[in-house]
């Protein structure tokens, strides 16, 4: 399956830690876009859909909440709750983030710029066309 948790550098200090992350050194692409999740109402759901090119990386910079991935066939949860790791999401995995604790705060770097066509937001199209690239 695929998604990966990657520990991010942790430089710690009496006055406050730090992490960062740098492109194609901690995350396995360029950054092409940054965005971030947050307000999320209780019991509310993100995500729900897979991308056919994009590569993600996420970061709970803030809180805590879970990601589901989905390859078609079988589902894993991680939950994200520390700033200094993240969870890198190739393409064509089906994603869902869930559980979102009070306040939390989820940073997100994708390999391309948004483009509405690369998302799949159904999950029996995204099992046929996952099914067609496999073959």
């Amino acid at each position: 399956m695929s998604g990966k948790l990657i520990h991010l550098p942790k430089l710690e200090d009496p006055r406050g830690n730090l992490s960062f992350l740098e492109e194609e050194n901690h995350i396995p692409f360029k950054i092409k876009r940054t965005y971030w999740i947050y307000d999320v109402p209780g019991g509310e759901i993100r995500g729900s859909h897979a991308f056919k090119e994009s590569q993600e990386f996420i970061i709970a910079l803030s809180g805590s909440f879970d990601v589901i991935l989905n390859d078609g066939e079988n589902e894993t949860q991680f939950n994200l709750n520390r700033s200094y790791y993240g969870l890198y999401i190739p393409k064509l995995l089906w994603r869902s983030i869930e559980n979102f604790s009070t306040n939390s705060l989820a940073l997100i770097v994708s390999s391309i710029p948004f483009d509405q066509k690369d998302y799949i937001r159904d999950f029996d199209e995204f099992k046929i066309i996952k099914n067609e690239i496999e073959k």
